[in-house]
């Protein structure tokens, strides 16, 4: 991670993006342990096909952990001032997701930036999208 300096950043300027692997149901599985989040629609097909969908799906919490390394792989966490999401759609099985962020506005008094964030599949649909609010030091 490189020092970001607030006189660097305009609005526009992207936020280094990366891409996930594509999310297997052991990516699924992992995460209900770590976080504690069994609901079975996130790893058991049976349960998922009985509720109407073709397969188990992504927590939409792990969408926002993305977002949340795409963040900590640009400024140090005790920089992040705020963080909030809507989630837009479900993220499959097998998805790549592409997460990003590009800063919407300045606060040149509190020497802050926002940045809106988005994860989407490989097909360019928006899974998630948020904001976030970094305090940059002089």
């Amino acid at each position: 991670m490189q020092s970001i300096q607030f006189e660097q950043l305009t609005v526009g300027s992207p936020l280094p993006a990366f891409v996930t692997s594509p999310l297997s149901r052991l990516t699924l599985a992992l995460y209900a342990g770590a976080s504690g989040d069994h609901n079975p629609i996130h790893v058991d097909l049976d349960f998922a096909r009985a509720a109407g969908m073709p397969d188990v799906f992504a927590h939409g919490m792990l969408s926002m952990a993305y977002l949340g390394r795409l963040l900590t792989n640009w400024v140090p966490q005790q920089s992040i001032r705020e963080f909030s999401v809507r989630f837009a759609a479900i993220t499959q099985v097998g998805n790549a997701i592409r997460c990003e962020g590009v800063v919407k506005e300045k606060d040149e008094a509190a020497r802050t930036v926002r940045v809106v964030l988005t994860t989407r599949d490989e097909n360019g649909e928006i899974k998630l999208s948020g904001e976030a609010v970094i305090a940059l030091d002089a």
